[in-house]
């Protein structure tokens, strides 16, 4: 059983970087697009970065285009997100999830396993 567990997050102020991580524990013989998703009290979950089981190809939603950026360790099934020019809406919780296929996707319909979230805080 694969599970995905999320680190990395806390305070920043604006204008910051954070790098969250995300380890996904079980079996290490899974090539599964992963992605990360963020949600904020009173609002529907957003799309945030997406990358290939390869790592070659990425997808970014469009209020993280030009700030953050996902990479990926297949060797220590380990992706991450590199935050930075962060803004007090980036405040969330940001949840990684695992894909049923090798493509990223911005659809979270496509993602079957997800991690229990971690927290980011920017403040003004």
């Amino acid at each position: 059983q694969v599970q995905l567990v999320e680190s990395g997050g806390g305070s920043v102020e604006a204008g910051g970087s954070l790098r969250l991580s995300c380890l996904a524990s079980g079996r290490t013989d899974r090539r599964y697009a992963m992605a990360w998703f963020r949600q904020s009290p009173g609002k529907e979950r957003e799309f945030v970065a997406a990358i290939g089981w390869s790592g070659a190809s990425t997808r970014i939603g469009d209020a993280a285009k030009g700030r953050f950026s996902v990479s990926r360790d297949t060797g220590k099934n380990t992706i991450c997100l590199h935050m930075s020019s962060v803004k007090p809406e980036d405040t969330a919780m940001y949840y990684c999830a695992e894909a049923l296929h090798v493509s990223p996707s911005e659809d979270f319909v496509d993602y079957n396993r997800w991690g229990a979230g971690v927290q980011a805080a920017v403040s003004s």
